[in-house]
């Protein structure tokens, strides 16, 4: 039962993927370029602003949870980069994917679909934090570094800024704003998951099994830290469940896109998303025996 409903939450990812998959093979013409560039400069800043501004929790809750989630993705990217020495890799290509899930159209669902409102609150929250330190820091590292001016003049930055003040003092846009923006937002994940089906399409095969070993470490670090650190904090159950499942949920979309947008490998990137998807099958429905 567990794994039907679950499946049921991952399935539209490869549907979509799946779109932009036989887009291509079939001779179509996708303009990646110009997807992306809508997805990060309208769609996903309104997705992440709406979802912060609508979003209640605790005070107390707030803060444990969030200082927990700090230390965390600290000591992951801390680990993350040793691997990425140990291997050799490229950090603006692989240092980004290893730190940073998707949280946002895979862990969401599963929050609210495991532990209801009270759940999804607490994924919001996990949500917007790594989305400022992925737009900030991430996006510094897989733009090659020095491009403060980039990340200032990142849309993703003030989406997240501006739907934090406004969690923080109880604001709300006029229904008719919130209501657009929220349509605006709703373009996000099909174009980022269609986009990402392009770029599989494209893959090379050796490229694969690589993936694949990079995408079951990073779900060994992020299981480990995730778990160590919500005992450490002694947080809540639900809260635990929800910092554990967020943090480990598989290598998030918009690394595909940043890394495409910024000259790095997309298309390794692309492999590690889709690879690590996979795996999630397998292990979330496991994870959310033990959690629920």
């Amino acid at each position: 039962m567990v794994f039907l409903n679950v499946l049921e939450i991952v399935a539209p990812v490869f549907f979509l993927s799946f779109i932009g998959f036989v887009w291509v093979k079939t001779g179509l013409d996708y303009n990646v370029e110009f997807v992306t560039r809508l997805s990060m400069t309208l769609a996903v800043p309104c997705l992440i602003f709406v979802s912060l501004m609508k979003t209640t929790i605790n005070i107390d809750n707030l803060i444990n949870l969030s200082l927990a989630t700090v230390t965390i993705y600290g000591i992951i990217t801390i680990l993350s980069f040793v691997i990425v020495k140990f291997f050799k890799l490229k950090i603006r290509t692989y240092l980004a994917p290893l730190i940073f899930g998707n949280t946002g159209n895979i862990g969401l669902p599963l929050a609210f679909f495991g532990f209801g409102s009270e759940g999804l609150d607490y994924a919001v929250l996990i949500f917007a934090l790594m989305g400022i330190y992925a737009f900030t820091f991430g996006i510094w590292v897989i733009s090659g570094g020095g491009a403060i001016k980039k990340i200032l003049k990142e849309p993703l930055v003030a989406g997240t800024i501006m739907g934090a003040f406004f969690l923080w003092q109880g604001w709300e846009t006029p229904d008719f704003l919130t209501s657009t923006l929220e349509l605006i937002g709703q373009m996000a994940i099909p174009l980022m998951l269609i986009t990402l089906g392009v770029a599989i399409a494209r893959l090379k095969p050796n490229n694969l099994l690589r993936a694949a070993e990079y995408a079951l470490i990073k779900f060994v670090v992020c299981l480990l830290v995730s778990v160590s650190g919500a005992y450490l904090f002694n947080l809540s159950h639900i809260a635990f469940s929800i910092l554990v499942l967020q943090v480990t949920t598989p290598v998030a979309v918009t690394s595909y896109l940043l890394a495409n947008k910024y000259n790095a490998d997309a298309e390794a990137v692309a492999s590690l998303v889709i690879i690590s998807t996979i795996f999630s099958i397998i292990y979330i429905p496991v994870m959310l025996l033990f959690l629920v």
